[in-house]
């Protein structure tokens, strides 16, 4: 999108305003594919729930990673209409259910779909098999998470000393395990991460072929990284690592998954504002705008993702702050931009702002999260 496209976009529709564009999405998805090219995609979808975008992924061809009845729900949407048979077979091929810990009316309410479930623990493999018996199961380890933006170790997967002991304990109560899965933490730019964790799951597959139990799939999880800044490594140095590893440690017919969310919507949005106060406090500028970090901003504060306003206006830059427009002192979003003498009505933007942004938005204080305009959208 040019800044052209997206002014007249929000001079059309007003602010603030969302705009995806779905032949990014689609494109991001195809690099991804390209890149990994034995790794079948699984979108995270709690980086960015859009119906909308959720669709596009489904038509073309993704499999989906959900953590929620509702996103299960949302999912299920797209082959609602297809017969049984196909039905089935896509929940069975396509969608995994990669939250460790679910309440017992989830399981209840996902057992008659006979999914693949994540767990950690024995107690939660107490609980699937008393609530979900029919739904086979992936066990998530534990993974070195060193320099990632989001850390998720301290919360989910076993040590992998207790793994095979996990793994023994499902089968010995009639639930079989079929994958292993880890995840690096989310905006992973530490690559050795995905190197000891495709190393650690190697030992844990192996020790349990050794007792008699076989591991037909591996899920390397999330973590692949967008391009937030030239900082970031592209993801041809990360998949030229990971595709050696996997051909290194894996047999070639294990079913290799991933979870891309970040990298896969991340750059495919963009949020319009428009300034509504302007202030001179302690020397320095300050821009109030029409959105928030209880909006589309949010990602500052949920996922430690700082994003660049950029102004439409031409003009000598200095460093301003940018807050937005709720009562409270946490609404900062940048305390440091470098942006031209702007007026009030002046719209600002900021691009690469797809992931764990509106799917993180509130109505706190009572402004609505911004609206959402799709561009580039396919055939339905």
């Amino acid at each position: 999108m040019t800044p052209q496209q997206l002014e007249r976009i929000a001079r059309k529709h007003g602010t603030p305003v969302l705009v995806v564009d779905h032949a990014v999405l689609s494109e991001n998805y195809a690099t991804f594919r390209r890149h990994f090219p034995k790794v079948q995609a699984y979108y995270a979808v709690k980086a960015n729930s859009n119906p909308e975008i959720v669709r596009t992924l489904y038509l073309a061809g993704a499999s989906f990673d959900v953590a929620s009845w509702p996103e299960f729900q949302l999912v299920y949407s797209n082959i609602r209409r297809l017969p049984a048979r196909e039905r089935q077979k896509f929940i069975w091929d396509k969608i995994i259910y990669a939250n460790p810990i679910k309440p017992r009316e989830t399981l209840e309410k996902l057992d008659p779909y006979k999914p693949l479930v994540t767990y950690d623990n024995l107690e939660e493999l107490k609980k699937i098999r008393r609530f979900a018996p029919h739904a086979g199961l992936v066990l998530r380890l534990r993974v070195p998470n060193t320099g990632s933006m989001v850390e998720l170790s301290s919360k989910f997967g076993c040590d992998p000393g207790d793994a095979v002991d996990l793994i023994e304990s499902a089968f010995e109560t009639g639930l079989v395990v079929e994958g292993l899965s880890f995840h690096v933490g989310s905006q992973c730019t530490n690559f050795l991460n995905f190197v000891q964790a495709l190393n650690m799951a190697s030992a844990v597959m192996n020790e349990a072929r050794s007792r008699g139990y076989t591991i037909r799939i591996l899920d390397i999880g999330g973590g692949f990284p967008a391009p937030y800044h030239s900082d970031v490594k592209p993801i041809d140095v990360l998949a030229k690592k990971i595709n050696a590893e996997i051909d290194r440690l894996f047999p070639s017919d294990i079913e290799i998954i991933a979870e891309p969310g970040r990298f896969i919507v991340a750059t495919a949005v963009w949020a319009v504002a428009r300034i509504i106060g302007k202030a001179r406090r302690d020397g320095k500028t300050c821009y109030y705008i029409d959105d928030s970090v209880y909006q589309s901003y949010s990602g500052i504060i949920f996922d430690h993702c700082s994003h660049r306003i950029k102004a439409f206006k031409p003009g000598r830059r200095s460093i301003c702050a940018v807050f937005g427009q709720t009562c409270d002192g946490l609404d900062t979003i940048s305390l440091a931009e470098e942006l031209p003498e702007l007026d009030i009505g002046d719209l600002v933007y900021s691009e690469n702002i797809g992931a764990y942004s509106s799917a993180s938005a509130t109505h706190f204080n009572g402004f609505a999260p911004a609206q959402v305009v799709h561009v580039n959208l396919t055939r339905r």
